[in-house]
C-alpha cells in the first residue's frame, strides 16, 4: 500500500498532466499520498433534507429536493445575463439564480427532471432564492450516503482550471474507492488501544467522507495524534541520544566568586523565580550531562542576573563563560550591567562586536587563549574561527531565535567538549509551542517581577486623539521623564498608508519645539544609531523617534512613555517586547497603542488583550491562537518548518501534551531504539525524517 501511495497524481483518473502540474504548484500535491493528506477545512451536513416550505433566510447551507419548473433570462449589462429558474418540491416554490456560466447552466439542467439543490437561502422580493447553487441529479446519488460533505481550500488558479472545492471532493472519492487494500497501521495496537483510536486506514476514510460528525472527530484525532506523535519522539529521541552522547563539564562546587558576589555584591533579595531557577541550573551543572536550557522571562524579570551567576559558578570551577547577543546595542548593555554587578571583584570581562578592532580586538583575542579573560560579551563575532577559548564551560545565548541554527552550533567548537548552554528569551513561548519547537530542551520560567515593579499601564487611543497625546507626553517630560514614539516604516510608501517615521520625525519636531529628538531606525549606520541612542540613555534627548529596532534589548529606566503608532500592524508579541522598554523605574509608566477606527474584530482583540493584561505567557497563548504557529516571531527565522498538515499546535494543546507523554513511555523503556516491539515507531520515524521538516535542535 506504500507503494500505492507513492503513485503520481497525474495517474489518478480526472487528473492528467495538466492538472497535476496546478496541483503542485498550488498545492504541493504530487502523489496519491499527497491528496489523502489534502484534509478539508470544513464540512456541511448534508443528511438532512428540507421542504422549501420550511426555509427561512437565516439559515445556513441547506439542501432540497425538487425539479425545475421553467426558466427565465434577462440581459443586466452588456454580454452580462442573469439566469432565474423557478424550482419546486411540491411545498412551495423558490428561485435559483446565477450571473456567471449561465448558457452552461441553461443547457445542462433540464426541466421535470429531480434535482438535489444545496446552497444558502437567501430572500429576494419576498421569495426564498438560492445564488449559485450546487446541483445533483438525485436519481444519480444516494441521498441517505451523503453524510458531511467535505470543503476544500483552493487558490483562483485552481479555480480557473476548474479545481473546485467540489473537483478536489470528487478526485478524493475516486482515490479512496482505488484503495481496496487497508493502509497499513503506523501506530502499534498498544498506542491505539489504550488510546481508544481509530485504525488509519478507517480515519483517511472518515476524515474524507464522513456521515456524522462523530466520525469527523474520531478522524482528526487519530490522525492529529499521529502527527504530534512522531514529532515528539523525533524530539525527544534527539535528547536523549545527545544526553548520552555527550557528557557535560561537572561543575561540582560553588566557590568564592559566586560567594562574594552574592554576599557583598548582591544588594537586594532574589525573587523565588529566580531562586528555583538557579537551583535547576546548578542541578544541571554539576549532573554531568550537558546543559541544554531555555530560560524565559519577561523583559525586567532578572534573566541576567541568573545568567552571570550561573557563569559566576562556571568561573568558580576553573573555566570561561561568554554571553551572545543579537545586536551591539543590547551587547554593550550586557557588558555594563555585568561589570556593574562586579563592581570591586577580580574578574576581566570583555567585549567582542564588529566595531573592535584593530590591536584592541588582538587583545581581546589574546586574553581569550590565555584565560585571563573570564568573561566574554559579544555578538555573533564570538562564533568567528579566529575566536578561541582556553576553556570555555558555558555559553549563555540572548533573544535566541535572532540566531540560525547553524550559528549556534559554531559555539560547540569553541571548547574541547561541548559546553553548558543557556538561551534567554524575554519573548514568552506557549506552553505547547515550546515543548514542540525546543522539544529537545529543558525549560525554566521566571514568572514574576521583583517587587516595587507598578504594571504598566496601556491605553488605546484613536489617531484623531493625537492633540491630547502630545499634551499628556509633554506633562510626562515635564516631569523629568522621557518618551518612546515608535513608527511602523522608515520612509512613505505609495503602497502603504502606515505612517512613516522620516516625515513624522519632522512633524514632531514641529509639535515638541520645546524638547530635544533623537532619531533610530535600522538603515543607519551603526555609529549614527549608536550616537542617537546615546544621546537618549543619556538624557540630552527627551523623545526617541524610532523604529522596532528598539524592541530588544534598549534599557533606559527614565523612560515612562512608550507611544506605538499604527499598533494595529503590529503583531500581540511585538508590542508586549516594545512595551517592555518601558516600566523600568520606580515611576509609572504607561503605553499608549494608537489605531485608525477602521479595526477588524481580530485586531480590535488583539488590542483589548494588550489593554487587559501584561502578562506575558497569557499575551503569547492569546498570539498563537490568533495568527498561528509560523508566523510568530522567531520560528520562521530559527529553522523551524511547521509542516504539519492537520494538527494545529495552538489550538490541539492537550493532543500535544498525550502525544509527547506516549512518546517519552517509548523513549525511557527503549532509549537505544532497537526493542522489537517498538520496531514499527522507529521505521515509521525513519520515513518521515526523510520528509522536509526540519526540527532543528537549538545545540
Amino acid at each position: 500500500m506504500y507503494d500505492f501511495l507513492q503513485q503520481d497524481i497525474k495517474f489518478l483518473p480526472g487528473v492528467g498532466p495538466r492538472r497535476k502540474e496546478i496541483l503542485s504548484k498550488e498545492l504541493g500535491i504530487n502523489s496519491f499520498g499527497d491528496l489523502l493528506e489534502y484534509y478539508p477545512y470544513k464540512y456541511v451536513d448534508r443528511t438532512h433534507v428540507y421542504t422549501i416550505r420550511e426555509l427561512t433566510p437565516d439559515m445556513a447551507f441547506v439542501q432540497v429536493v425538487g425539479e425545475v419548473l421553467s426558466f427565465d433570462e434577462t440581459m443586466i449589462g452588456p454580454r452580462k445575463k442573469r439566469l432565474v429558474a423557478r424550482f419546486s418540491d411540491g411545498t412551495a416554490v423558490c428561485e435559483l439564480v446565477w450571473f456567471n456560466s449561465t448558457k452552461y447552466v441553461r443547457d445542462n439542467l433540464h426541466p421535470h427532471t429531480r434535482y438535489v439543490v444545496f446552497g444558502k437561502p437567501g430572500l429576494f422580493n419576498g421569495r426564498i432564492q438560492f445564488s449559485h447553487p450546487e446541483m445533483d441529479e438525485a436519481d444519480k446519488i444516494e441521498l441517505n450516503d451523503m453524510g458531511m460533505q467535505p470543503y476544500y481550500i483552493t487558490t483562483e488558479k485552481m479555480k480557473k482550471a476548474g479545481l473546485t472545492s467540489r473537483a478536489v471532493e470528487r478526485m478524493t472519492k475516486t482515490l479512496i474507492a482505488k484503495m481496496t487494500v487497508s493502509l497499513e497501521e503506523t501506530l502499534p495496537q498498544f498506542i491505539t488501544g489504550r488510546l481508544h483510536l481509530i485504525s488509519r486506514d478507517e480515519a483517511f476514510r472518515k476524515i474524507h467522507y464522513p456521515k456524522t460528525a462523530d466520525d469527523v472527530s474520531k478522524a482528526k484525532m487519530r490522525l492529529k495524534f499521529e502527527e504530534l506523535f512522531y514529532v515528539q519522539l523525533n524530539i525527544l529521541r534527539y535528547a536523549s541520544d545527545h544526553r548520552r552522547k555527550y557528557r557535560g563539564y561537572i561543575f561540582s562546587h560553588v566557590g568564592d566568586q559566586f560567594n562574594w558576589f552574592y554576599k557583598h555584591n548582591l544588594k537586594f533579595e532574589l525573587t523565588g523565580a529566580q531562586k528555583r531557577v538557579m537551583h535547576e541550573i546548578r542541578a544541571d551543572m554539576k549532573s554531568g550531562q550537558q546543559m541544554n536550557r531555555l530560560l524565559q522571562g519577561d523583559v525586567g524579570s532578572g534573566k541576567t542576573l541568573v545568567a552571570l551567576m550561573s557563569m559566576l559558578i562556571a568561573i568558580d570551577n576553573g573555566f570561561q563563560a561568554c554571553i551572545m547577543a543579537p545586536t551591539e546595542i543590547l551587547a554593550e548593555q550586557h557588558l555594563q550591567t555585568i561589570r556593574a554587578f562586579l563592581s570591586g571583584m577580580h574578574i576581566r570581562v570583555e567585549l567582542l562586536t564588529g566595531i573592535v578592532k584593530g590591536k584592541r580586538r588582538q587583545a581581546v583575542l589574546d586574553s581569550l587563549i590565555s584565560g585571563e579573560t573570564h568573561i566574554l560579551v559579544g555578538t555573533h563575532a564570538i562564533i568567528e574561527d579566529n575566536v578561541q577559548f582556553r576553556r570555555l564551560g558555558l555559553a549563555v545565548i540572548d533573544e535566541q531565535h535572532r540566531f540560525g541554527v547553524a550559528q549556534r552550533a559554531r559555539l560547540w567548537t569553541k571548547s574541547e567538549n561541548p559546553p553548558h548552554i543557556l538561551v534567554m528569551t524575554a519573548t514568552p513561548i506557549p506552553r505547547t509551542l515550546a515543548m514542540t519547537i525546543y522539544g529537545d530542551l529543558d525549560v525554566s520560567v521566571i514568572d514574576e517581577l521583583p517587587p516595587g515593579r507598578k504594571p504598566i499601564a496601556t491605553i488605546h487611543k484613536y489617531d484623531d486623539q493625537m492633540t491630547s497625546l502630545y499634551q499628556g507626553i509633554r506633562d510626562q517630560i515635564h516631569r523629568g521623564r522621557q518618551v518612546y514614539i515608535v513608527f511602523p516604516v522608515i520612509k512613505e510608501s505609495e503602497k502603504s498608508d502606515l505612517k512613516n517615521l522620516e516625515q513624522g520625525y519632522e512633524a514632531l519636531l514641529e509639535v515638541f519645539p520645546e524638547f530635544h529628538l533623537s532619531k533610530v531606525h535600522g538603515k543607519m549606520k551603526d555609529k549614527e544609531k549608536e550616537a542617537e541612542m546615546d544621546k537618549f540613555v543619556n538624557g540630552d534627548t527627551q523623545i526617541l523617534v524610532a523604529t522596532t529596532v528598539i524592541e530588544v534589548g534598549v534599557n533606559v529606566p527614565n523612560a515612562s512613555v512608550m507611544v506605538i503608532l499604527d499598533a494595529q500592524r503590529f503583531g500581540l508579541s511585538q508590542l508586549h517586547q516594545l512595551r517592555g522598554r518601558v516600566g523600568r523605574g520606580a515611576e509609572q509608566s504607561y503605553c499608549i497603542l494608537v489605531t485608525n477606527h477602521k479595526l477588524t474584530k481580530e485586531t480590535k482583540r488583539r488590542i483589548d488583550i494588550m489593554c487587559d493584561t501584561n502578562d506575558g505567557f497569557q499575551i503569547a497563548e492569546a498570539d498563537l491562537k490568533l495568527r498561528g504557529p509560523g508566523d510568530l516571531e522567531g520560528t520562521q527565522q530559527s529553522g523551524i518548518a511547521f509542516d504539519l498538515k492537520i494538527a494545529d499546535i495552538a489550538r490541539d494543546g492537550q493532543i500535544v501534551q498525550l502525544a509527547r507523554d506516549e512518546a517519552q513511555k517509548i523513549i525511557d523503556d527503549d532509549p537505544e531504539c532497537n526493542k522489537a516491539e517498538y520496531k514499527l515507531l522507529w521505521d515509521r520515524l525513519k520515513v518521515l525524517r526523510n520528509t522536509n521538516i526540519n526540527w532543528a535542535a537549538i545545540s
